[in-house]
């Protein structure tokens, strides 16, 4: 019997641990302000990286067409991002249709060009390719390719749009003619496709007592600042930090870089969770009970409301709602994914999920239940220093084996490959 009930707890979040290596928070020194990097455009029929779409380097190998009737079109999922212009000239929304990996990069993409061109947008011109008009073995047949522009069709802004898409993430961007720029992903089975989601190293934490610490110099046993409820709306309280699901100092990461109406300022990668409200969130009000939900960095928009912690020093506070005003993305040194007794935390003042790559929180949060229990029972759960924690890879292993890849974010998926 227990393990008929371990198995199902255990794979059912498999693909959550695995991605806690990529996170949130911007942390010390968020404000000093650096100059800006200024971005070289890339030449007419420039690509990048330097080697050819379909090789290990950039995109990885053509796997095969996707038809509307093949088991793997369930792996593709359709873009309905209001910032982005669908060109469907089709006229059956296949432009939208795409792999999870080449809609994150293609959403990021879209919240840079609305940052250097205020009113332009991203416009794409050919997505996946049901019909056999592009070349053999051509990456739009599955859904990893897309044809791109600017809502004003300015040519002159292209050169900068092919960077503005490798800085996205894109695996290949190349400046492929005069009238559009072409991007590629990897594979979202392929191991190089790994991305997941946790709080990058100098985000900042609340300890009891009321001090504040990067989440880098964090330790299994000190005490942050949490929410009791399953949704992040309950009372703040003060949780046990149980170990680091991932902890890689070392390693670079994209980061979704949230801006709050309060001013707080959060970091978090795209399969990361996060806590947020729709319609009628009113700044500084307390949630209505019901009114959060769970979902990934990548999916949050402008206009919705986080929670913020309105205590400072010893007060723990409440937490209050903040409108989302700025999106960006941007990267930073170190991933790190600590685990909590109550499974959410606060970072840089907003109240976030400790878990990734599936939408459903409460499901993660008792999937770790068997790793709480570890370590009430011999007080550690043998996790090692650095490294993804194995009990991350063995719900990993078991979410691949038992579970349907379509149901979770498969930059997550993959992060337990490494």
């Amino acid at each position: 019997m227990l393990l008929q009930t371990l198995v199902p707890c255990l794979a059912g979040c498999a693909f959550l641990l695995s991605p806690l290596s990529e996170g949130c928070g911007p942390g010390r020194g968020h404000g000093k302000r650096r100059p800006p990097r200024k971005l070289p455009p890339l030449g007419y029929k420039q690509f990048s990286p330097n080697v050819a779409e379909k090789t290990l380097g950039a995109s990885g190998r053509y796997e095969g067409k996707i038809s509307r009737q093949a088991a793997r079109f369930r792996e593709l999922s359709p873009n309905y991002n209001p910032d982005i212009i669908f060109k469907d000239e089709e006229n059956t929304g296949a432009d939208r249709v795409m792999t999870q990996r080449c809609k994150d990069k293609l959403n990021s993409l879209a919240i840079s060009v609305m940052n250097l061109w205020p009113g332009v947008r991203l416009r794409v011109t050919e997505g996946w390719d049901e019909d056999g008009h592009h070349s053999e073995e051509s990456l739009h047949y599955e859904g990893r390719a897309v044809d791109i522009t600017t809502s004003d069709r300015d040519r002159n802004k292209y050169a900068m749009l092919a960077r503005l898409a490798v800085e996205a993430g894109f695996d290949w961007v190349y400046y492929e003619s005069k009238a559009h720029v072409h991007c590629s992903v990897k594979s979202d089975h392929s191991v190089a496709a790994k991305s997941g989601g946790c709080f990058p190293g100098e985000a900042l934490v609340t300890l009891e007592g009321g001090s504040q610490k990067a989440v880098g110099d964090l330790r299994p046993g000190e005490r942050v600042l949490a929410s009791a409820a399953s949704d992040g709306s309950g009372e703040l309280v003060y949780s046990q930090v149980l170990t680091f699901l991932d902890r890689d100092p070392e390693t670079r990461k994209l980061f979704y870089a949230l801006q709050t109406e309060a001013g707080a300022r959060l970091s978090l990668t795209a399969a990361h969770l996060l806590f947020v409200t729709d319609g009628n969130c009113s700044e500084g009000a307390a949630p209505a009970p019901g009114a959060l939900r769970a979902l990934y960095a990548s999916e949050a928009r402008l206009g919705q409301c986080v929670l913020v912690s309105s205590g400072s020093g010893r007060r723990r506070g409440e937490g209050r709602l903040s409108r989302i005003t700025g999106i960006r993305v941007r990267s930073s040194r170190g991933a790190f994914a600590p685990l909590t007794q109550e499974g959410t935390l606060v970072v840089d003042g907003v109240v976030t999920s400790c878990y990734a790559a599936v939408p459903h929180h409460s499901m993660a949060h008792w999937a770790f239940s068997p790793l709480r229990l570890i370590h009430r029972w011999t007080g550690s759960t043998g996790s090692p220093r650095d490294g993804i924690h194995w009990y991350a890879q063995l719900l990993h292993w078991l979410g691949r084996t038992l579970l349907d890849p379509g149901r979770f974010h498969p930059l997550g998926v993959a992060q337990g490959d490494r």
